[in-house]
């Protein structure tokens, strides 16, 4: 099928048709019951979506549905995804915790709405959900942040004979919610479109960002600016880990703005270093990976007067090969990106770390002397 017109444009319509079409002849061969949330809204176009589906060694594994409004943060809005019978033996299953931040995920990325990252009023809830017409306990995690003025979003997990249901709602309580077998998923699969071309018209109307600096007048703002959200990003996610949760990029930090200011930098290597584009790209990717990769090691990048320090080194180190007192640190990093092994001492991630700290130590040692 055509997905590109004569001018190299991406042909959306062909796209959406296509997309229509292969998720008919994948739900066709569903072997296991696929259940959706029952409410009063009729044939409300885009009311009724198919999310995603998951398919395993050609078989289907899973089917996401979502009902309701989603151009609303107070919906309602209910997410229901059906595993087939024994998934969650050959698969792990996301944590009630994950499937409510995924609901706060597609709010940012439908409306533009950051709900937070930090969990609000968490409450542990037994309830039953109705499904066609015999009600299933189900274990529920709720997530209220009412206080920071957003709404309460819920998950429930629950078993329908030998399938796994995941449920997900706002704007509604657990108990008045209703599912049903889906016997027809023309609705769904249509109301995909529909939904699509709605989030595409609004993200088009939202106003466009104000134009940036000239490059003169840039200087290293923009290198700085990329290396620190690098940094927080690096170490948002190491909290994480360390938490036992999965890596999960606070929303504030993903979307176009990093890769605005990922192109700024490049265009500024390249007049300040006198590069290529392909040279600045690759001493931007340096410089990010440099940095973030420190900052996962050592916890003193983030936040502290040798963190900034460090920042504002590698930074005029990548722009002009500057002499810099962490001179030793930034070779070593050169080495070691360039593939330095073991057999290479000098080439080392331990020997870059050493040059980092030994640096730290005799700045810290300076700055207490004065």
């Amino acid at each position: 099928m055509k997905r590109q017109g004569t001018g190299g444009d991406w042909d959306l319509e062909a796209v959406y048709a296509d997309q229509e079409a292969y998720g008919r002849r994948v739900l066709a061969g569903a072997g296991f019951p696929v259940f959706g949330w029952v409410h009063g809204a009729g044939g409300v176009p885009g009311w009724d979506v198919l999310a995603e589906y998951g398919v395993a060694n050609g078989e289907l594994e899973s089917v996401e549905v979502r009902s309701g409004d989603w151009s609303s943060v107070h919906g309602p809005y209910v997410t229901v995804c059906t595993h087939r019978a024994g998934a969650e033996l050959t698969t792990l299953l996301p944590d009630l915790e994950d499937v409510v931040e995924d609901e706060r995920d597609r709010v940012y990325e439908h409306l533009g709405v950051d709900e937070g990252d930090t969990a609000g009023g968490v409450r542990a809830l037994r309830e039953w959900i109705t499904v066609d017409g015999e009600p299933h306990p189900v274990q529920v995690h709720e997530d209220s942040r009412a206080a920071a003025g957003h709404g309460t979003v819920w998950a429930g997990r629950l078993r329908v004979g030998a399938t796994t249901v995941t449920v997900t709602g706002r704007g509604l309580a657990p108990g008045s919610v209703e599912l049903r077998r889906i016997t027809d998923f023309e609705r769904y699969i249509v109301g995909r479109t529909v939904m699509l071309r709605q989030v595409a018209a609004l993200r088009a109307d939202r106003r466009p960002a104000e134009p940036g600096p000239e490059p003169a007048e840039l200087g290293l703002q923009a290198h700085r600016e990329l290396v620190l959200q690098a940094v927080e990003r690096s170490t948002a996610v190491l909290a994480q880990l360390r938490a036992g949760r999965s890596a999960r990029l606070p929303r504030r930090l993903r979307g176009e703005d990093r890769q605005a200011r990922w192109e700024s930098a490049v265009r500024q290597q390249m007049r300040l270093a006198s590069e290529t584009r392909e040279e600045a790209d690759e001493a931007v990717t340096s410089m990010v990976n440099h940095l973030s990769r420190l900052a996962h090691h050592a916890d003193w990048v983030s936040g502290t007067i040798e963190g900034a320090a460090a920042v504002e080194e590698v930074v005029r180190y990548t722009a002009f090969a500057s002499e810099v007192p962490s001179l030793p640190a930034q070779r070593a990093w050169e080495r070691l990106w360039a593939g330095g092994t073991p057999d290479l001492p000098s080439g080392t991630e331990e020997a870059w770390l050493t040059a980092w700290e030994q640096w730290r130590v005799e700045r810290t040692q300076h700055r207490t002397r004065r």
